[in-house]
């Protein structure tokens, strides 16, 4: 495996262009209908596919319809909805505890501040940022899920490993406009031609600049 480098901010905005040219129609990936839908699937998401969570959120939502209704739900009773995830008591937990935070402080409504939503349990900045862009459009930073911590180092985005640094590294390089699907459009390109194990280096459109970081 060879020294990491990191693009140029050139290069960076270039491959990002392209990217985002290529994935232009790269939408969140959780289904919900409500910002209380969008909280407890993104809580479920943590550690567990998309597929798994959408798998199981419309028996869920069915039952528990309100903010309310997580707030006042038996533990073990939502777990039998909820045991297909990983974590899947933490994460009970969390969902009542936040969902109670929610109806004690702010009125039964998900609020849409960054330091209110980091202060539920079980939603950390990425979480947040994904409820901020998908419930409230309204857009502070980057999520940084797993697929973009692994493809900022692999094209050469940002060499930091944690969340909060490589989100930082890329609102610097990545233009406003593009923070809401950033994220997914990464993940898209991984699905499609980054892959985990045996990326498709042939095909890819960035192939010219891309530094293949632990390639």
């Amino acid at each position: 495996m060879g020294k990491f480098r990191l693009l140029s901010e050139k290069d960076a905005k270039m491959v990002i262009e392209r990217l985002e040219n290529k994935y232009k129609d790269s939408h969140y990936y959780l289904n919900f209908s409500t910002p209380v839908e969008l909280l407890v699937a993104a809580i479920l998401s943590a550690q567990t596919r998309d597929v798994v969570v959408n798998s199981l959120t419309p028996k869920l939502f069915s039952k528990y319809k309100s903010c309310r209704d997580f707030a006042d739900a038996d533990e073990k009773e939502l777990l039998n909805y909820i045991n297909s995830v990983t974590f899947a008591e933490n994460k009970a937990k969390n969902i009542i505890k936040a969902c109670k935070i929610i109806e004690e402080k702010y009125g039964g409504k998900v609020p849409n501040r960054m330091e209110d939503l980091l202060s539920l349990p079980g939603v950390g900045r990425k979480t947040a940022n994904t409820i901020l862009i998908n419930a409230f459009n309204i857009v502070e930073g980057i999520p940084v899920d797993t697929w973009v911590i692994k493809l900022s180092y692999r094209i050469g985005l940002s060499d930091k490993k944690k969340q909060d640094d490589i989100e930082k590294d890329l609102m610097r390089l990545v233009d406003k406009k593009y923070w809401s699907n950033i994220a997914y459009v990464l993940k898209n390109h991984g699905h499609t031609v980054c892959h985990s194990t045996r990326p498709l280096c042939e095909e890819c459109l960035i192939k010219d600049v891309c530094p293949k970081n632990g390639v």
